[in-house]
């Protein structure tokens, strides 16, 4: 979950060097590799139309070197957590570029203000700071993410780096969860993959729930839930089991012993190093076996 009593306290952003960035390609290849973020990848700011105004976003993709010039790739919509589009979204967004993906990262917050919506460190125990991403939160609405997840989904259609013979793979970090079993519900025929990281909210009472979108999409799925949020409802998973099971969908659901939620993402208190690099390896293989 979300919820201020169970997300990680203080987070701040890591000082990453672009050129000390490195990745492990090994769950790619089979063997163990380390490629230079900076020296493999391409990064642009980018604007992306919607039916609701301009999202600012960032695009990452592999650079084209010697017989690869002009390559193609499968593509990728990452959705970030409540924090919305800062560094160390941009650093994932490399990393899987470098990997031999074409990676978008919106800023969730497009319509009341542009990345990075919060600027230093930021304390999820003062209600100061709290209060900061009310009203950016309440502007993420189910009907909204559906608009702009096609807007996405078209965009990276439209990028002549990406390779439209495969299908899109999403992926989303706490409220980013949802969002993404609703973009692959909005475009069920292109987006084949769904990666959950500690996701908030994907079963809930209400006719909304993400979980309910499941039999509307065609897709593989890969949910990682934190040690804490299974605490907090243990029958969570179950219900998505049962779910994907209903809807004939192929799954992974699995619970991270003693990771809290926020563990895969550098800056939180509770980053988890060991944990989220075994779920990042999960994620290479989900898209792997689903976009080639």
């Amino acid at each position: 979950m979300c919820d201020d009593d169970i997300h990680p306290g203080l987070v701040q952003d890591p000082s990453i060097s672009r050129r000390t960035f490195g990745l492990m390609t090994a769950a790619l290849t089979g063997v163990a590799t380390v490629a230079r973020a900076d020296d493999a990848v391409e990064e642009k700011d980018v604007e992306i139309k919607t039916p609701d105004g301009v999202t600012d976003a960032a695009l990452f993709y592999p650079k084209a070197k010697g017989q690869k010039a002009g390559g193609k790739w499968p593509a990728v919509l990452l959705w970030p957590d409540v924090m919305s589009l800062r560094p160390v979204f941009r650093d994932m967004g490399r990393r899987l570029a470098a990997a031999g993906y074409v990676v978008l990262v919106p800023n969730l917050y497009y319509r009341v203000k542009k990345a990075p919506v919060i600027e230093g460190a930021f304390n999820f125990a003062n209600p100061d700071d709290r209060a900061k991403l009310t009203p950016m939160r309440a502007s993420v609405t189910p009907a909204g993410t559906f608009k702009d997840a096609a807007a996405y989904v078209a965009f990276l259609d439209a990028q002549p780096q990406t390779d439209k013979a495969k299908k899109i793979g999403v992926q989303g970090y706490c409220m980013g969860g949802p969002l993404s079993f609703r973009a692959a519900a909005a475009a069920p025929g292109r987006i084949a993959a769904v990666a959950s990281f500690h996701g908030a909210g994907l079963v809930a009472d209400n006719p909304d729930s993400p979980h309910l979108l499941i039999p509307k999409t065609h897709a593989q799925y890969l949910i990682e839930i934190a040690d804490n949020d299974d605490k907090q409802d243990p029958t969570a998973k179950d219900k998505l089991k049962a779910a994907f099971a209903e809807a004939g969908r192929p799954a992974q659901v699995e619970v991270f012993a003693g990771a809290a939620h926020g563990w895969t993402v550098k800056g939180s208190q509770v980053y988890n190093e060991e944990a989220a690099e075994k779920a990042w390896s999960n994620l290479l293989a989900l898209y792997k076996k689903a976009l080639g």
